[in-house]
């Protein structure tokens, strides 16, 4: 828990320990199949990959926090919803950037996500593989951990223009995919003349970047509420800015952009044309 943990609400701060010990234990859970040359594979309905790991981690992370609050709501990638009455929602994906893992990359990542009220209070982004972890909780700011290290303040990058940008984003062929597909893909050309260096660390690895201040825009043509969820809470603490491509800070609307604020009107002008 970060340092001026106490001064959270105690209900946020009892779900930002509750996050961290289950992305513990689900991220145990998928690092021990991590490469496994026997691990089932299959396609889902929307044709993405689903392996063991995903479904056996997501049920680690429901019974974790489930366990801890009943009452609360549930929404994850693999095992659907279930209701609450408590007025708090946990989002989460248990292994962001199944592709990766599959292929034995390490830049997969585990996302957790709690939301009150219809905004985020409590963000977990874990890249299990790399011993790396960002979390963070409304009003506490983020906090990053490296392997064994003492957790330390996560900051946005200050970088003030685009064209000394670090952008990322998880695909680049996603962004002719969208509904909109004509548009997608000028988006993108727009993007390749705007930005300073273009890279796919992609997925909730991207975000991470840009919270840690490595990266100064992860976008994403294609994203739903549990690739979002965590986000929103980890970006805002850090210092930066999550929103929507209308530049709404909502997890739903189907894609998303996170920067260090300070070049964010320019990456959504630049999406926009």
């Amino acid at each position: 828990m970060p340092p001026d943990a106490r001064a959270l609400n105690p209900d946020v701060a009892s779900r930002l320990d509750a996050a961290l010990e289950a992305v513990r234990l689900a991220s145990a859970e998928t690092l021990r199949r991590f490469n496994d040359p026997t691990l089932a594979i299959r396609e889902k309905a929307d044709r993405s990959p689903v392996t063991e790991a995903d479904i056996a981690a997501e049920k680690i992370l429901r019974d974790t926090l489930l366990g801890a609050f009943p009452h609360d709501a549930f929404l994850g990638e693999e095992s659907g919803t279930a209701a609450g009455t408590s007025g708090y929602e946990w989002i989460v994906d248990p292994i962001d950037g199944t592709k990766s893992f599959i292929r034995g990359v390490p830049l997969w990542a585990t996302l957790v996500g709690c939301r009150h009220a219809g905004r985020g209070v409590v963000g977990v982004i874990a890249i299990p593989a790399l011993g790396e972890i960002v979390y963070a909780a409304a009003g506490s700011g983020a906090w990053h951990v490296r392997g064994t290290e003492p957790a330390r303040p996560a900051r946005v990058s200050t970088r003030a223009t685009l064209g000394e940008a670090l952008c990322c984003t998880s695909d680049f062929t996603s962004f002719a995919k969208r509904t909109d597909a004509v548009a997608g893909a000028a988006a993108r050309a727009r993007l390749e003349t705007a930005g300073g260096i273009l890279r796919t660390w992609g997925d909730g690895y991207g975000y991470l970047l840009v919270a840690t201040g490595r990266a100064d825009v992860m976008i994403d043509p294609l994203m739903n509420a549990w690739d979002a969820a965590a986000v929103e809470t980890v970006i805002a603490e850090a210092g930066g800015r999550f929103t929507d491509w209308q530049g709404h800070p909502r997890i739903d609307s189907g894609d998303g952009l996170a920067t260090n604020g300070l070049i964010h009107g320019a990456m959504l002008a630049t999406i926009r044309g």
